[in-house]
């Protein structure tokens, strides 16, 4: 279960206030809540690496490598490749796990990992030559070269990996006062911005009813799920926002609008074309909460909090900060 991205960020801001400390930035936080994001995951390797070489308890919910790897399993995840032999691997892989041959619903294959050292003997000798029984892979450059090379459909290839963390996002828009609101929906880069203004791409004068359409009819566009409110004043369309995002969507696409939803016919076709600056990846908008396990809240408030006293130069936090961490750190692995 992922740690929510509202309720760190409050918890710091409400630290970091109480006793008038300074203040973090949505941006700020962000990028450091990313760090810390990233930090704690790359320990879980080397945490993973210790506890196998230290006795564990048979206690259920003792066993410290099985906790360790409960937290890496929030990133395990499989997938098809792209290519066709070598395969190139996903884009979020951090670490390869194991890759298996599925030609079909009856054969599950996994294939043996090989060096460059040893590739050139196996192939050559007749009675280890890799088949489709027995491939192997050799893994360079983000691509498996899959041995035979018969082997060439990515469906027929499955990698299972180690993904690494999205960036965490605490999306917002600014408020009349010019505060931080936060904007409670998931980000998505094929998301349109909501409640900004959509330049219109054909001209229309007379004949639409004033007032405010909203959830106004249209056809157009590869995504799904938008709704837009369509302001009209003295028979022009003055304003056209999203109320709600969608998904899907791509820069260029055109959207046009029925006539018969302006009460009457606007001599149109109204008509929006899709800018990258309408979607959600050019705006603040959209969060994305924390990926780790839910056991790593406090230790993410914490290691925040130390970069925070280097952000606002406050060194009595910082000590504070990483007392608090290291004594997690002992605890967790004494």
């Amino acid at each position: 279960m992922a740690i929510n991205v509202d309720t760190v960020y409050k918890t710091v801001l409400l630290i970091l206030n109480s006793e008038q400390r300074g203040y973090m930035t949505p941006d700020e936080f962000n990028k450091i809540g990313s760090q810390v994001q990233r930090q704690i995951f790359e320990a879980y390797f080397e945490d993973l690496n210790q506890q196998l070489r230290v006795p564990q308890s048979d206690m259920e919910y003792s066993d410290r490598v099985a906790i360790t790897d409960e937290k890496i399993a929030e990133f395990k995840t499989e997938l098809n490749p792209t290519g066709t032999n070598p395969f190139t691997v996903p884009d979020n892989l951090y670490r390869l796990g194991s890759i298996t041959y599925e030609p079909n619903v009856n054969t599950y294959k996994e294939i043996q990992r090989v060096g460059r050292a040893e590739i050139y003997n196996i192939r050559k000798a007749p009675l280890t030559a890799p088949t489709t029984s027995y491939p192997i892979y050799l893994y360079e450059d983000n691509k498996a070269l899959v041995y035979p090379e018969t082997i060439v459909d990515p469906a027929h290839i499955k990698m299972q990996y180690v993904k690494k963390p999205t960036d965490i996002r605490w999306g917002y828009v600014l408020g009349s006062l010019g505060q931080y609101i936060f904007t409670d929906y998931i980000y998505d880069a094929t998301s349109i911005n909501l409640g900004i203004a959509i330049t219109v791409s054909s001209n229309y004068t007379s004949g639409a009813t004033n007032g405010v359409y909203n959830q106004a009819v249209y056809t157009g566009g590869s995504g799904t799920g938008a709704e837009f409110a369509v302001s009209v004043a003295n028979g022009v369309v003055n304003s056209i926002v999203a109320i709600s995002q969608g998904s899907g969507y791509s820069t260029g696409d055109v959207i046009t609008f029925s006539d018969a939803t302006f009460g009457t016919p606007v001599g149109g076709p109204l008509q929006i074309t899709l800018q990258e600056s309408n979607f959600f990846k050019e705006s603040q908008q959209g969060y994305l909460n924390f990926g780790l396990h839910n056991s790593e809240r406090t230790e993410v408030i914490l290691r925040i909090l130390l970069y925070a006293g280097v952000v606002i130069r406050d060194p009595q936090i910082i000590q504070v900060a990483a007392q608090k961490v290291q004594q997690e750190e002992v605890n967790e692995k004494s």
